[in-house]
């Protein structure tokens, strides 16, 4: 009796492990069926990713992985001519189970991280990506890829994130305008997904200082979603009018008093002022300013706008932190809450979500440094593309099986709890995991290498010197009406 009820709990406590491991294999099986062309070798190769031993390197290096049965030339056909249905993947992506803040909320970060490619003077679609130097305030331009990236955010301090999208941005592309069309497909998908229904609380977008925040408001003010975004310390806003005189004259103003962010006494009386007590940054003080909104102006996204200009009205919030890691006096920091007059509840998850922003971080950090996301030499836009959604695919494998792998810790590291492990400790485990999930890739077929190229004949066909950076007419740019002049 007591070795059978042993046996029930057991079970009973390896219910959420199962569950765990079908939905892990119903996104692998769903993932094989998104690979329309090569699908075999991209789907090893994603698994040579996921089992490698150490961090990736180069792509020839993934041939050896015992997990990838085939050659190396497989594996650079598949890069370069195999084929992903991405709008599937990014089907199956919004349909997994997704982390939710405080009430159900769901927190989506956006942000942009550079594939840096200074050496590929043959790659087209190159921008010069904003990177920082050694050195305090070292800033760079290097020419690369960049990429858009939004991915649902976990309340608690954590490495993991949910990555729901993935986007190059080319030499044509407005960064606010593809953004914004990149958060309502995703937006759309979690609806269809039922991860959003009527009544729930709005999706919470959380952005840095690169983004017009405000802009970004104005065109996704038809979607059930909240935006916060940093702002520079720079900025100037506005207040709303103050009331009238009786019997005054002249065209009525539409912008109030100025509030200089970088000037301490141009700042009126707060409408709302917290207190909170952070383990890391000590006592946090935020304050709130209702209805602060920027005057507009008819330039950049603004300039082919019909009509009058819209007043963007928003909550500004300023947190002030009593300690930060590195830095002795911290500064402010500086936000826009699209949600106008909001209450202290507002302004507390408007600047704790803006923290969790930072754990996007942490898995750029995974992509470059472990899963060999900018490791490739590629040539091909398409081809990086393709290897970039392999990544992600494999990413979220590791987020699946984040509770079905052990431990394998090296002796000088500290022991973690089962569910704080984070994703290279959960990556070491995977291939004692993989055996238990679906193996859908063919055995290859012996074949024999091709001739190649005759020795001592030269390659004819030289590649063509591609520039760098925005190619765009800005007279012929489309406004955020969609119209073009």
């Amino acid at each position: 009796m007591i070795r059978q009820k042993a046996v029930e709990d057991s079970l009973a406590h390896d219910v959420p492990a199962v569950e765990h491991l079908q939905v892990l294999c119903r996104f692998r099986e769903e993932f094989y069926g998104c690979l329309t062309r090569r699908a075999d070798a991209l789907f090893e190769l994603a698994d040579a990713v996921l089992c490698a031993d150490g961090p990736v390197r180069d792509l020839v290096g993934l041939s050896l992985v015992p997990e990838h049965r085939r050659g190396h030339g497989a594996l650079y056909d598949a890069i370069n001519h195999g084929q992903v249905e991405i709008s599937r993947l990014r089907r199956a992506l919004a349909g997994l189970p997704l982390p939710r803040a405080a009430g159900g909320r769901i927190v989506l970060g956006v942000d942009v991280s550079p594939w840096l490619r200074p050496d590929a003077a043959t790659s087209p679609g190159r921008l010069f990506c904003h990177t920082y130097g050694r050195g305090r305030g070292n800033a760079q331009m290097i020419p690369g890829w960049p990429y858009s990236f939004i991915a649902a955010l976990e309340p608690g301090r954590t490495s993991w994130t949910a990555m729901l999208d993935a986007l190059r941005l080319g030499p044509d592309d407005d960064l606010t305008t593809v953004t914004a069309g990149q958060v309502r497909e995703v937006v759309g998908r979690l609806v269809a997904a039922g991860h959003h229904r009527p009544g729930a609380p709005n999706i919470l977008v959380v952005l840095d200082a690169g983004y017009d925040v405000t802009r970004l408001a104005w065109l996704l003010a038809d979607l059930p979603v909240d935006l916060v975004g940093r702002l520079r310390s720079d900025r100037v806003f506005r207040l709303p009018v103050p009331p009238r005189p009786p019997k005054a004259s002249g065209r009525p103003p539409r912008h109030g008093p100025e509030l200089r962010l970088a000037d301490p006494a141009s700042l009126p009386t707060p409408a709302i002022t917290t207190t909170t007590d952070t383990r890391r940054y000590g006592t946090a003080v935020a304050t709130s300013w209702d209805r602060a909104h920027p005057r507009l102006t008819r330039r950049a996204g603004w300039e082919h706008h019909t009509g009058q200009l819209p007043i963007i009205e928003g909550t500004l919030i300023r947190l002030v932190v009593e300690r930060l890691p590195g830095e002795r006096n911290p500064k402010p920091v500086w936000l826009w809450h699209s949600t106008a007059d909001a209450d202290t509840a507002d302004v507390d998850r408007a600047w704790q979500a803006f923290l969790r922003r930072f754990d996007l971080e942490h898995t750029f950090r995974l992509f470059k440094q472990t899963l060999g996301w900018t490791a490739p030499k590629i040539r091909d836009p398409a081809a990086a593309d393709r290897w970039t959604w392999l990544v992600l695919a494999a990413h979220t494998q590791l987020r699946l099986a984040r509770t079905l792998t052990t431990d394998l810790r090296r002796p000088w590291e500290r022991p973690a709890e089962p569910l704080r492990l984070t994703p290279a400790r959960v990556r070491r485990g995977f291939r004692n995991l993989r055996p238990k999930t679906p193996l859908l890739a063919r055995a290859p077929k012996l074949a024999r290498p091709g001739p190649g190229r005759p020795p001592g004949r030269t390659n004819r066909r030289q590649a063509i010197i591609q520039p760098v950076g925005k190619t765009t007419d800005r007279s012929t740019v489309a406004g955020p009406e969609g119209r073009t002049s």
